[in-house]
């Protein structure tokens, strides 16, 4: 992206400072129908107060428990936090970016005096006494966490079909647009809770999409930075080199926002469209689209060409082939060794063998006690050693694949690509959801960025016939996570909010 898209007076925090002194918003009728940049300035002007925020998402919440989107749904201390922040803006000391904003945390996510279970019977128990660093960020910013939501079981998976937790039969996190349908995964249970308006925001966790999967199914909005860009200290891992949290909610402002927040850095404002140089790979990420992500994804990419944007058409050969060899090396071979690590850092007694021993899923059952715990690859001729082809992965394949978009930007001269989220609409929920043409389908659009370090931000594009959700996915360089947010802003200015179900 090129310095004309910037705007570096003009801050997101800027507008919202000035608004809320010059012209208060209204209140609305339905308070759990705000976004986080919105339920922050109706605080700081005094139109509504925490409490009722607070109160407004936990009768909501009680009303759709069958949705299975939270494992823990703290009401006495998420509204003495709301009562608190209250409090604090009347005596003048309510200055945070989120004071008194509700927000959800993915329960692999450490929240002080909350149980971090990852979903997994074994760490059920595991109650962490400080909250992970991006949580912390959140909090002092003056946000309150109303719980820990409901996720696939160890992150590994994208089908939230937990058989360990869940509030209502039937099991499985579901869809807030169809019930018989998943949340994706495997951060379900955010995705599930955003878009059923349980929350205005929160926060995911995400190795090959998993923050932008339930996004996309759940008509949200979902971050994945750059690798590196939030601490990734306090959460539960799976592969050190592809883990990141991710801030989600109902629109790219908010997320911004939260980007923001957990960076120190100032908001991103949107840019102009005109002139935007969109990269379409259409042999890799629009294959096997189903008819209403085909329709909402090309009706998307018409308004954005009417309103500036250049659509190029490009190619990056071998993509698919370079992001094998990095894929499933990678997140197998690192799982042990991180999930070793990070029981020992927090004194939790157990091995990684005694963990797995625990796991209530079956495809996650099958993961560990045939691959992460023997340090196994699937082979022509059987299960083979993981460490040769994590070592070539580590060396040369994921190198490659970062050379492979580098030469892309800058063969075409693109601002990002842009390509549909999921290549389906949210699949029915069940225990066939879970299986592994499901879910290598549904990761096969967002897994080669994770794997080379890049942001993608996941925008909800709209709905198609069948009234599900469609997301449409942009992706930028390492390190230019600004920048993309930038573009989102505006590509959400042209495409618009999705309306609860």
């Amino acid at each position: 992206m090129r310095s004309r898209i910037w705007l570096p007076a003009l801050s997101l925090l800027t507008l919202l400072v000035a608004s809320c002194a010059t012209t208060p918003p209204p209140r609305p009728a339905d308070l759990t129908q705000l976004g986080v940049v919105d339920a922050a300035r109706l605080i700081r002007a005094g139109q509504i107060t925490s409490v009722e925020l607070t109160q407004a998402y936990l009768d909501r919440a009680a009303t759709l428990t069958g949705l299975n989107a939270f494992i823990t749904l703290d009401r006495d201390k998420a509204l003495a936090a709301a009562r608190r922040a209250d409090a604090e803006r009347a005596a003048g000391r309510g200055t945070g970016l989120l004071h008194g904003v509700p927000l959800v945390v993915k329960d692999n996510i450490h929240v002080a005096g909350m149980p971090n279970t990852a979903g997994t019977p074994g760490l059920r128990d595991f109650v962490p006494s400080a909250n992970a660093p991006v949580v912390q960020k959140l909090v002092d910013a003056g946000a309150i966490v109303l719980g820990k939501t409901n996720m696939h079981e160890l992150a590994f998976g994208i089908s939230g079909y937990n058989e360990a937790f869940f509030q209502a039969q039937p099991v499985g996190v579901r869809n807030p647009y169809d019930r018989a349908r998943f949340a994706g995964g495997s951060s379900s249970g955010t995705g599930a809770a955003l878009g059923a308006r349980l929350a205005p925001g929160g926060l995911g966790s995400d190795t090959g999409g998993s923050v932008r999967i339930p996004a996309a199914v759940c008509g949200v909005a979902g971050f994945r930075p750059s690798l590196g860009r939030y601490s990734q200290e306090g959460i539960t891992p799976i592969a050190h080199t592809r883990d990141t949290a991710g801030p989600m909610a109902q629109t790219i402002a908010d997320v911004a926002l939260l980007d923001a927040v957990i960076t120190g850095e100032a908001p991103v404002a949107p840019i102009s469209l005109k002139g935007a140089r969109l990269g379409v790979y259409r042999g890799f990420f629009f294959a096997d689209l189903d008819p209403d992500t085909k329709v909402v994804v090309d009706r998307a990419l018409d308004r954005l060409a009417a309103a500036g944007a250049v659509i190029v058409e490009i190619d990056i050969p071998q993509l698919k082939a370079l992001n094998d060899r990095v894929s499933f090396p990678v997140a197998i071979y690192e799982a042990y060794d991180d999930m070793a690590a990070y029981l020992r850092r927090w004194a939790i007694p157990r091995t990684v063998e005694q963990l797995a021993s625990t796991i209530a899923s079956k495809d996650v059952k099958a993961t560990y006690d045939g691959l992460v715990v023997p340090r196994k690859l699937p082979g022509p001729g059987g299960p083979v050693d993981a460490r040769p082809a994590y070592e070539a992965a580590v060396r040369e394949g994921r190198p490659w694949l970062q050379h492979a978009y580098i030469d892309a930007f800058a063969k075409h001269r693109l601002d990002a690509l842009i390509f549909p989220t999921t290549p389906r609409i949210a699949a029915p929920q069940g225990p066939g959801a879970s299986a592994l043409e499901t879910f290598l389908l549904f990761i096969r659009n967002t897994d080669p960025g994770s794997n080379a370090g890049i942001p993608g931000l996941s925008i909800p594009a709209g709905r198609g016939p069948s009234g599900l959700p469609v997301g449409l996915e942009v992706d930028g360089l390492q390190g230019h996570d600004r920048r993309l947010l930038s573009l989102g802003l505006a590509i959400e200015e042209v495409l618009g909010r999705i309306p609860p179900r």
